[in-house]
């Protein structure tokens, strides 16, 4: 007997009743021990998929998309992606990801990993919240993005265990966290035009911006500003950057000022865009530049390599965020053990 699986009245796929939601397209795929699992499977073409995955932590099922490797007989690291604060589920029902929004489809169909873009967990920073927050709700992004997705993944994917992350704006100020909470999970960090060390007031006075966005108590996050949580999360802080030794790490920031990708022509004729990146993406990015200097000062005198990019020109938007994605992968690949193409 067959029965039909479907999410808000689409239908996802066919199996047989009794049967796992991921049976059918994932047959590898196991329940954590917690009983965090996939529950739903949406195909979108033979190596693309949209799937949620049930957090025991956050109590409900968490939205993903994947893109597969061509060759699913080997092995493949996972990269997992995350967005900014205003991205994921748009108010149409559609997404704002990294697969809208550059070309990452393209760009990884020759290379041997799965992709993985978290739509859901706008305004959220992807951490452990102390308390329930009555608009955004239970947030426990730390523990299940670190402790509950990647053995549920590891599983359906048949992976190779090596992963890597990758944040842009809001989010990444988050990948240092995820990685610094669990040292030797992510083999490569790429954190993108993020405002990352916390004991700054130009950096605290935007988590507290993003979280008024979002319409949330900033004090549900990590109790009051500047109190002891927060010292405690800040990943600019030595003692947490420490925790980063022998991971590839790759920071990228622009200027600030208007660059390639800052015209009608990359925004699609929207004009309203385009003055966004202008006004609101250039003076914020110019910020970010200043605090990934910092960083890069402290890394240095804690004798931890990594890599800069800075470029002369970029605003807070997309399109540079790509670019820095194709300038961070030759290293990507090499820490994840695979060539950076797929021949």
């Amino acid at each position: 007997m067959l029965a039909i699986l479907s999410v808000t009245g689409t239908v996802l796929f066919t199996a047989p009743t009794g049967s796992s939601p991921a049976a059918t397209l994932f047959p590898q795929a196991q329940s954590a021990s917690d009983g965090s699992r996939i529950v739903s499977v949406k195909p979108i073409s033979n190596r693309r998929f949209v799937i949620a995955v049930y957090s025991a932590a956050m109590r409900r099922a968490v939205s993903l998309q994947v893109i597969r490797p061509s060759d699913t007989t080997t092995p493949a690291p996972t990269m997992y992606m995350l967005d900014g604060a205003e991205d994921g589920w748009t108010s149409t029902g559609g997404t704002k990801t990294w697969e809208s929004e550059t070309d990452l489809v393209k760009f990884v169909a020759d290379k041997h990993v799965n992709v993985v873009t978290v739509i859901d967990g706008a305004y959220s920073y992807y951490t452990d919240w102390l308390a329930t927050d009555p608009v955004l709700g239970r947030n426990k992004w730390q523990t299940f993005l670190t402790r509950e997705l990647p053995s549920v993944l590891d599983s359906a994917f048949d992976a190779s265990g090596r992963n890597a992350i990758v944040g842009v704006s809001m989010s990444a100020t988050s990948v240092l966290q995820l990685a610094q909470s669990a040292p030797g999970l992510y083999r490569s960090v790429g954190s993108f035009s993020g405002c990352s060390d916390l004991d700054n007031r130009s950096c605290t006075a935007g988590v507290a911006a993003v979280l008024a966005l979002g319409r949330a108590d900033i004090d549900n996050m990590w109790g009051p500003m500047h109190g002891k949580r927060w010292v405690a999360e800040d990943p600019g802080t030595s003692a947490n950057l420490a925790k980063l030794r022998g991971t590839n790490l790759f920071f990228a920031s622009g200027s600030g000022l208007p660059g390639n990708h800052d015209n009608v022509q990359s925004t699609g004729n929207d004009l309203v865009q385009l003055g966004r990146q202008l006004v609101i993406g250039g003076g914020p990015e110019a910020v970010i530049a200043q605090s990934n200097r910092r960083i890069q000062k402290k890394l240095a005198a804690l004798g931890i390599a990594a890599t800069f990019r800075f470029t002369p020109a970029g605003t807070h938007s997309w399109g540079y965020w790509q670019d820095d994605l194709h300038a961070a992968w030759p290293s990507f690949a090499k820490s994840l053990g695979v060539p950076t193409t797929q021949r």
